[in-house]
């Protein structure tokens, strides 16, 4: 089986730059088709337009929700997460609220991802810890409120916070959540090696604007 093309196949092909116009998006969908990734993440108003362009190619679309500060209410991420369903997307990666978390209030976040998990109707919904503000403890303790909550991933950075993924946090997360979950690395991934430490520590899935170059070596 061909390396590149496994490889491939971990990658969420990521453009989520404030800046990012319908031409880079093209352009990202565009390198999805041609490379085989599993998803392109695009931020919302995206999400049609990359549907468009990815129709047919077996390529996912990813949009984010409570986008990048997790701090909207549990209301508007269900809104966003459902109206993200209704034009076309495939995949919702959340942020939590980290201050509820940071409070010890893993109800809230639970609640909140449970929320999500209904509005999104079945399409896979990945939960961003934003492991750079976040103690071990506080990490184990989203990642049971992820499972709890009927997530389908945990995931680890928002690539807009202080810090990005860790062979160390990736493991921590995969022995939080076992076997059934997956677990998306993201946030500071621009090689080869780096993407396949983070599939050895236990990451089924990679989030990285640096998709290409990671492939071409």
């Amino acid at each position: 089986m061909n390396e590149k093309i496994d490889l491939a196949r971990y990658i969420d092909h990521t453009l989520l730059k404030p800046e990012a116009t319908a031409k880079d998006i093209a352009r990202l969908c565009d390198e999805a088709r041609r490379y085989n990734f599993a998803a392109v993440c695009v931020n919302p108003v995206y999400v049609d337009h990359a549907c468009r362009l990815l129709r047919g190619s077996g390529v996912r679309v990813c949009t984010v929700v409570g986008f990048p500060l997790g701090a909207s209410t549990p209301a508007a991420k269900a809104f966003e997460a459902g109206e993200a369903v209704a034009r076309g997307a495939d995949e919702i990666d959340m942020v939590i609220h980290v201050g509820a978390l940071k409070s010890g209030d893993v109800k809230h976040v639970r609640e909140e991802i449970a929320a999500v998990v209904e509005a999104a109707r079945g399409r896979t919904v990945k939960v961003i810890l934003e492991t750079g503000l976040l103690t071990d403890e506080e990490k184990i303790a989203a990642c049971r409120a992820a499972k709890e909550a009927g997530a389908h991933f945990v995931k680890t950075s928002t690539g807009f916070g202080p810090g990005g993924a860790t062979a160390a946090d990736v493991r921590l997360m995969r022995e939080a959540v076992g076997a059934g979950m997956g677990v998306k690395a993201a946030g500071g991934i621009r090689t080869r090696e780096a993407a396949l430490e983070m599939i050895a520590v236990g990451a089924t899935r990679i989030g990285t604007s640096s998709g290409v170059a990671i492939i071409e070596g």
